[in-house]
């Protein structure tokens, strides 16, 4: 059968041991909007972590008595002094595994990197993640002959073997993606897409196991209140292996999603593999780990005990509402790098009528663990600076990356310079190294904005075809649909009669235009909401998703910052017009805003939020038990 050709190699970037061991300082320049400054990389790590307080997993973080309620775990895995023991890593460049190196690392193994064959067979533990498409994942394996030493080593059966991902679904015969190909031929059967009417995929966010058979994997997994019922995991994926007569002594739990439940998790002797993503399943993925390094023998401290709001299974089944805690980071005039927020997008302190600094609401990294702790369920990161001229690898983003990855255990999003660009250098990359670099440093997604606008303004003007070479085709080609998040910036455009205008066009019932006008669409913006084009959000949606991107980030510059809640008419619009995950975002100002948007519109799949949570008006796990008690399905 045919393959796809081999994707180009990930850039170059600095790995986490030539970090800690370089001595070298690299010097770039940080533009910002009222000049260019010099940074080492020195004194951008002291910025980073300026304020910071105890980055251990089970340690405390500088966050209010009320947001330590219930705290569901504490790790005990890392405190003794010395390695645990050696583990190896398969990493073949498929999207982001330095989290789960850091998760390994902060249990207490040493990790070990695969760079040869036989490094496979000699491995005494052996962990294999993976991201992205299958045709791909394949043929890197292939190239670097590989493929047999996996089958030897998985045959064999004798030494620890733990495959995540995309390393649960190359465990099968084959797979429908890619155009069909032929996988490692372990396990009986064939990975296939979702089907499912109305199904949104990909299969994104938090959901539960049910666990068929004992297993200490999945021991933490069990919940007294119900037996058949687990606490949530984070999955992220478009395709999935279901159960059969040839592989059921394979399958170890299922998982509901679409017309039939899928194999979430396998484990066959000391053959293991699971669909979701321990490393980024917080604490209970942490645990998960630490049984499979220690075989059965973590000392993981859990809770089940759940609170009395998810006393209901509506709320403790099915895929979970997410709530997103959102950064947007700049650097402020003294070329400190800050969180910020702004009211319609402006950022900047304003004193009798004029412009000040930039709002400074804390440091990135910071900020970020204290979101893990408080229980979000993703972190998105969204560079509002921009850095064209610092080489990629200088980038100020990067190390926030790498550093937040260390003890931020869920799903982290980076926005922000997603495109092609030259350095001061004179060195060109493209949209996908960029990327690249940021998997590489630890995030799990990549947030497109203003190029996604311009990308469809060619999509449409060439008869609804991509030409194969715009950010999202490339990216998504890559590192799989669910890479791909496009970042959408609305404002309202009132219309007196819909046929005035090409775009989709609602008659509104939140607010009517300054003249009386009943229809409106919304305008999509470029250059952080400075500039309109003459194309809607409904209109950029479709375009992105035939184009391959995996969810929509859907904001509102009419509502940012104003507190009266999410933009209903925008979201529904949008989410009915999809069947790809989307974001709601902008306005929110009270806990039950969340429950709101996701009750009025049920094809919303998550929402987010920022200013609100950086200055303690609202925490995260008000807005969960809002959601609870509401009856949505939420991760607590």
């Amino acid at each position: 059968m045919m393959l796809p050709t081999p994707p180009p190699p990930t850039p170059p970037t600095h790995s986490s041991r030539s970090t800690s061991n370089s001595t070298a300082t690299t010097t770039s320049r940080v533009i910002g909007r009222r000049g260019m400054m010099t940074m080492t990389s020195d004194t951008r790590r002291r910025i980073l972590l300026h304020g910071m307080k105890s980055n251990s997993v089970g340690g405390s973080s500088s966050f209010s008595h009320r947001q330590q309620r219930n705290a569901p775990l504490t790790l005990r895995a890392s405190s003794g002094e010395g390695s645990k023991g050696e583990v190896s890593l398969l990493d073949y460049g498929a999207g982001n595994v330095r989290s789960v190196r850091n998760a390994m690392q902060k249990l207490g193994y040493t990790v070990k990197d695969i760079k040869s064959p036989e490094d496979i067979l000699a491995a005494k533990k052996l962990v294999f993640p993976g991201v992205g498409a299958y045709g791909s994942a394949m043929d890197i394996l292939r190239e670097r002959k590989l493929i047999e030493p996996l089958r030897e080593y998985v045959l064999d059966g004798t030494k620890p073997f733990m495959g995540v991902c995309l390393g649960l679904q190359l465990l099968f015969d084959g797979s429908e993606e890619s155009g069909g190909v032929e996988g490692l031929g372990l396990i009986p059967g064939t990975v296939t897409k979702f089907t499912g009417d109305d199904l949104i995929v990909p299969h994104i966010g938090w959901n539960v196991n049910d666990v068929k058979r004992e297993s200490y994997l999945l021991d933490l997994q069990k919940d007294d209140s119900s037996a058949s019922v687990s606490e949530r995991v984070y999955f992220v994926h478009s395709y999935r292996a279901l159960p059969n007569e040839k592989n059921k002594d394979w399958v170890l739990s299922t998982c509901d999603y679409g017309s039939e439940p899928f194999i979430s998790a396998v484990q066959k002797g000391n053959v293991m593999a699971t669909q979701f993503h321990p490393e980024k399943s917080g604490f209970t993925g942490l645990k998960i780990f630490d049984q499979f390094l220690s075989g059965g023998k973590s000392e993981m401290e859990t809770s089940s005990a759940l609170p009395s709001s998810a006393s209901s299974a509506a709320v403790r089944k099915g895929l979970a509402k997410r709530v997103i805690a959102c950064l947007d980071v700049r650097s402020n005039d003294a070329g400190d790098l800050v969180v910020t927020k702004g009211d319609s997008y402006d950022v900047r302190e304003k004193s009798e009528g004029e412009s000040g600094d930039v709002r400074n609401l804390g440091k990135p990294v910071e900020l970020a663990k204290k979101y893990f702790d408080m229980g979000a369920d993703e972190v998105s990161f969204l560079n509002i600076t921009g850095y064209r001229d610092t080489p990629l690898k200088d980038a100020p983003m990067i190390d926030v990356l790498k550093l937040s990855s260390e003890t931020v255990f869920v799903p982290l999003t980076v926005g922000g310079g997603i495109r092609d660009f030259t350095d001061s250098n004179g060195k060109h990359y493209s949209s996908l190294e960029v990327a690249s670099a940021y998997f590489a440093s630890g995030a799990d997604k990549v947030s497109i904005g203003s190029d996604a606008v311009e990308v469809a303004e060619r999509f449409y003007a060439n008869n609804e075809q991509g030409d194969g070479t715009s950010s999202i085709e490339t990216i998504s080609n890559r590192y799989g649909s669910q890479a791909v998040v496009i970042s959408i910036d609305p404002r309202r455009k009132y219309e007196a009669d819909p046929k005035d205008t090409k775009n989709k066009c609602i008659e509104t019932k939140r607010k009517l235009g300054p003249n009386g006008e009943k229809y409106c669409w919304f305008q999509c913006t470029i250059k952080g909401g400075r500039e309109g084009r003459d194309i809607g959000a409904y209109e950029l949606a479709i375009a992105m998703e035939k184009l391959g991107a995996g969810e929509i980030l859907l904001n509102c510059i009419d509502e940012d910052g104003q507190g009266n809640g999410f933009d209903h008419e925008l979201v529904k619009m949008v989410a009915d017009a999809v069947k790809i995950p989307v974001i709601a975002s902008s306005g929110a100002g009270h806990p039950r805003h969340f429950s709101e948007v996701f009750g009025n519109v049920p094809s919303c799949s998550a929402a987010l939020a920022a200013g609100i949570f950086h200055r303690d008006e609202v925490t995260v796990e008000e807005c969960k038990e809002d959601m609870a008690k509401s009856g949505l399905p939420t991760r607590l």
